[in-house]
């Protein structure tokens, strides 16, 4: 080998280093160019949060659980929406709307957004989805979001008129439920949208391999900015305990309705973050106000005071309010100090009652469904009861013969629940103590001809300020009257990754994924 072809190839080798050293400057400097958020966007952006069940069906006029709503908040799109911290409502598929006369709504509906499956939303859209909402032959679980609509019109494209038969004062809350999201027309006429959902949403419909997990995928052609969720997973993970262990490995990134008991270890996981706050669920004592001795309000006077609430809450590490407002705070027609009509814990009091109405020994059955948070309740109170010189015992049921039994009135008091999804006081007292509802949702058939006056009137009016007047007086009457015993308000919680951005649970439980990203 010549001393030429030595020199060429120390030079051809000095050029290569060179051409490499610029490379990796040009490549440097592009980086240091970037945005945070277009290097956030590089990484992965999926989510997959824990489910402890199967979703039932994804048609938000077919189902009515909480944990297909989880699903199809994110592919469905409402009306109007409620702000997750304020719950203020606020137009979301709609633009505006009108009251020309109070039992005429008149809703502008956005121009431009098309469904999935690139159909258009329009007036045309609204009134298939309300109009099969309300058909009997459909059979909605939650038709009643919309009893009072006597007719829906289109008035043009992008404008439809509801006309009540009577004032609806609700009208809004109920066009803010995830049961009133708005479907595609045609997949609902040509396809099972339970089995493959179409809407507007920020989420797309990917997968559902029923018993293990749904996938949906980012809209791109979305009519706001895109999310920067790619892929959202909903894994079917039935034991709790496992789906915590999942969080941990970072299987999961998103878990919620937190136990209280499993709670401290929840809370000492590394690179979790957990979140708490006031909800609208309400969860009580009830009475069977069709039999002696719950007929009498000396008895119930009695149950009353002689409940300790603060003994079951203290168990809930946080995760439950103490306030016997039947009303809770977070409920539109709350008005703060309505909790101090109630009868405190005094057990002095009770026994003193139950002595002299002759109810010393009384055998009491309290029924509770067999759920955890049920079973706990009825333990304490059991105790408590005991105390005051009841006799009492316990029976439980599995969920659904509970329900049914609780529903025919099958029982002497019992333990009940309810989500409060609307967040409108109306859409408690209504369903749960209204006498029209006996045999329905009306478990401890209560029949006050005052309060169902108050609570019609406070439905009937779209005057926000008088309704709240309203659900006030009718909120006094019935915690007075003790139809319930108030256990608890829950608290809506959540534990999450801490590589997750943006999450927010609302006071009704209900979270979107749409300005969620990984970090």
């Amino acid at each position: 080998m010549n001393e030429g072809m030595i020199d060429g190839m120390k030079l051809n080798r000095v050029i290569s280093m060179f051409a490499i050293l610029i490379a990796s400057v040009v490549l440097i400097s592009g980086c240091g160019n970037k945005s945070s958020k277009e290097i956030s966007k590089e990484k992965k952006q999926e989510i997959t949060y824990a489910s402890t069940s199967d979703a039932a069906g994804l048609s938000p006029i077919d189902t009515n659980d909480s944990i297909s709503s989880n699903v199809t908040m994110q592919v469905y799109e409402t009306l109007f929406i409620q702000d997750p911290e304020t719950m203020e409502i606020k137009p979301l598929l709609a633009e505006s709307y009108d009251n020309p006369d109070e039992n005429t709504w008149t809703i502008k509906l956005r121009e431009g957004i098309k469904f999935h499956d690139g159909t258009p939303f329009n007036a045309e859209a609204v009134k298939y989805t309300f109009d099969q909402l309300k058909d009997p032959d459909r059979a909605a679980p939650r038709a009643s979001l919309l009893e009072p609509v006597d007719s829906i019109e289109v008035k043009d494209e992008y404008i439809v008129e509801l006309k009540t038969k009577k004032p609806y004062g609700p009208m809004l809350a109920a066009l803010s439920h995830t049961n009133a999201a708005i479907v595609s027309p045609t997949a609902d006429k040509e396809d099972d949208i339970n089995k493959d959902p179409v809407g507007t949403g920020p989420f797309v419909f990917e997968e559902w391999e029923e018993g293990d997990h749904i996938t949906l995928r980012r809209n791109e052609d979305y009519w706001r900015d895109s999310a920067d969720l790619e892929t959202v997973t909903f894994k079917i993970v039935p034991e709790m305990s496992t789906a915590i262990s999942m969080l941990e490995t970072g299987e999961v990134q998103f878990i919620d309705n937190l136990p209280s008991d499993l709670l401290p270890r929840i809370e000492s996981l590394n690179d979790v973050k957990v979140q708490k706050s006031e909800g609208t669920r309400v969860s009580f004592l009830g009475f069977n106000m069709e039999e002696e001795p719950f007929t009498d309000l000396k008895f119930r006077q009695a149950v009353a005071y002689g409940i300790d609430q603060e003994a079951y809450v203290n168990q809930l590490n946080g995760l439950g309010i103490m306030n016997e407002s039947l009303i809770g705070p977070k409920v539109f027609g709350y008005k703060e100090g309505a909790e101090d009509v109630a009868y405190p814990f005094d057990k002095e009091k009770a026994k003193q009652i139950i002595e002299e109405n002759g109810y010393k020994g009384k055998k009491i059955t309290l029924l509770a469904a067999n759920r955890d948070n049920y079973k706990k309740m009825a333990e304490i109170v059991q105790s408590q009861l005991t105390d005051i010189g009841l006799d009492v015992k316990i029976e439980t049921m599995e969920w659904a013969t509970f329900l049914d039994t609780a529903r025919k009135g099958n029982f002497e008091m019992t333990f009940l629940g309810w989500a409060n999804s609307t967040a409108d006081g109306s859409e408690l007292l209504y369903p749960n103590l209204h006498s029209d509802t006996i045999d329905a949702s009306n478990y401890t058939r209560y029949s006050n001809p005052e309060f169902d006056k108050l609570v019609e009137e406070s439905r009937n009016n779209v005057d926000q300020d008088e309704r709240l007047e309203k659900l006030n007086e009718a909120n006094i009457m019935a915690i007075k009257d003790a139809p319930w015993i108030v256990m608890e308000h829950g608290t809506v919680s959540a534990a999450y990754s801490k590589s997750v951005d943006g999450l927010l649970i609302s006071p009704n439980g209900q979270w979107s994924l749409y300005n969620v990203s990984r970090k």
